[in-house]
């Protein structure tokens, strides 16, 4: 018996009571020196990328980092089904507003 394959789940914005699908994900770039991801704080719909967006700013300004490690400022990215984080389009109009 073969497996099927799994259908893609729904990926859901992170801003409170909304139940649309995220398409973007806002977040930044980080590295201890060795390794480096990008940290995620939030997924969001298209209309929630603003409020989304300026909420990781403030996030990102309290947070504390240990010694060699670093935080780049928050970006948006379209999230592309299958892709990796370095394989992202970056959506900097959406940063603008």
């Amino acid at each position: 018996m073969t497996q099927q394959p799994r259908p893609p789940y729904r990926v859901l914005c992170y801003a409170k009571d909304c139940e649309n699908d995220a398409i973007f994900k806002i977040a930044a770039r980080w590295s201890d020196g060795v390794t480096s991801e990008l940290k995620t704080y939030s997924l969001a719909c298209s209309k929630c990328v603003p409020v989304l967006f300026q909420d990781a700013r403030i996030r990102k300004s309290a947070c504390r980092l240990a010694a060699g490690e670093s935080l780049g400022d928050p970006q948006v990215f379209e999230m592309i089904r299958g892709r990796r984080d370095r394989e992202l389009l970056r959506r900097k109009e959406l940063e603008a507003s």
